[in-house]
């Protein structure tokens, strides 16, 4: 009579299989690519956001691909900002701003400070709350990026169609429109 033999080892659940491809090593991802339509002086439509409908100039394209615009602030109240160009539409305006003075902005420019979290009870119920500001950098750099680009408007219509939001209305249709 034969003995019963245990198995030494238990069996592995799981099997590698021979055709199981190595990980790859992390892509390098390229910069994103500027739509033709999209050239520094361009005027676009934002489309989202706080200031969505609004009219703006376009400066330059970030290093991480977003879009630096301002309204100017003087004439709609939008600021130097960041915008994603897949939120922008492209009109045929433009304002040439080959001569604007443009500051150094790259992402790390518009980041904000970090408020400091309320831990002690006297902090929380403190009456005076501290409320983000713009720091006096970027209003220099805003004021001085308006006038160049005021100086820059030669059509005198122009302060008007940036200053008029853009709105549809019942029976538009956006994919016949020419901007």
């Amino acid at each position: 009579m034969t003995k019963a033999v245990a198995p030494q080892a238990k069996a592995p659940k799981w099997y590698s299989g021979d055709d199981v491809k190595p990980k790859a090593a992390p892509q390098k991802h390229n910069p994103t690519k500027l739509r033709s339509t999209i050239t520094p002086g361009t005027i676009l439509i934002l489309l989202s956001g706080r200031f969505r409908g609004k009219r703006v100039v376009f400066l330059k394209q970030l290093p991480s691909g977003t879009l630096l615009v301002t309204g100017p602030y003087s004439v709609n109240g939008v600021p130097m900002r960041r915008v994603n160009q897949a939120y922008v539409i492209a009109t045929s305006m433009s304002v040439d701003v080959s001569k604007v003075t443009i500051p150094a902005a790259d992402d790390s420019y518009f980041t904000r400070e970090e408020v400091a979290t309320k831990t002690d009870e006297d902090q929380f119920f403190e009456q005076g709350a501290k409320s983000s500001t713009v720091s006096d950098k970027r209003k220099a750099d805003q004021k001085t990026v308006d006038a160049g680009v005021l100086a820059a408007m030669t059509n005198p219509m122009l302060k008007a169609y940036l200053n008029a939001k853009f709105s549809l209305k019942k029976g538009d249709r956006p994919h016949e429109m020419i901007f």
